[in-house]
């Protein structure tokens, strides 16, 4: 009779879990960031508690974990509408090495050691760090290369700067630009910081995405 109610549970959790990972959206395990990954552990938790104590009641394990669903669509949404939330969560990309130099600092500051950032470029094929033009650590772990072309020409900086109407300080100095520079360009098309969605500079021009396009 243990056996069946366990091996009951065990399926009942198994289509359970299935269910509200889809209510929770779809994404890489790869692509988790600290929320989604607390929710991860406590619902494998809360079913693993469950599957031992037979005795209790099943509804013990199936109302923590519908709040659990609950939280994180409701954390995910003010995830999307607020950066600032976002980033206090999830972190912002770190630029771990620039122009084929390795930032030691940077690495030091998210206790990245040299052989994280080695094994990662081993895994791209990279033999050597200065054949490296940009190297960022995502929020969540993963080391994002941009190689040097064949003649090593220096490329545009690949990180925007306004995204979801903030200002990117740090890639405004990379490309050695001021706030007032960015605020008169964007200003002769009759905007704001605050209007844009997403705007990226190449090529010695700005590439404007306003809030307004998007659906």
């Amino acid at each position: 009779m243990e056996l069946f109610q366990v091996l009951f549970r065990t399926a009942f959790f198994y289509f359970y879990v299935i269910l509200c990972y889809r209510l929770m959206g779809k994404r890489e395990i790869g692509q988790l960031g600290v929320i989604d990954l607390m929710v991860s552990i406590l619902i494998a938790e809360l079913i693993a508690i469950s599957i031992e104590n037979i005795k209790d009641s099943i509804f013990l394990t199936i109302a923590p974990i519908a709040l659990l669903v609950v939280l994180e669509i409701v954390l995910a949404f003010i995830s999307i509408k607020s950066r600032k939330f976002r980033t206090f969560f999830d972190g912002k990309p770190s630029l771990i090495i620039c122009n084929g130099k390795i930032n030691y600092n940077e690495m030091v500051k998210q206790r990245y050691s040299m052989d994280n950032l080695l094994l990662s470029l081993r895994q791209k094929e990279i033999k050597n760090i200065e054949d490296v033009e940009y190297a960022f650590l995502e929020p969540n772990g993963k080391l994002s290369i941009f190689k040097y072309n064949m003649f090593k020409i220096p490329s545009s900086y690949p990180m925007p700067l306004i995204l979801d109407g903030s200002l990117q300080e740090k890639a405004l100095k990379h490309i050695h630009k001021t706030k007032t520079w960015l605020e008169y360009a964007i200003n002769k098309q009759n905007l704001t910081i605050e209007d844009i969605f997403y705007c990226f500079y190449k090529n010695k021009k700005l590439y404007i995405i306003k809030r307004n396009d998007l659906k």
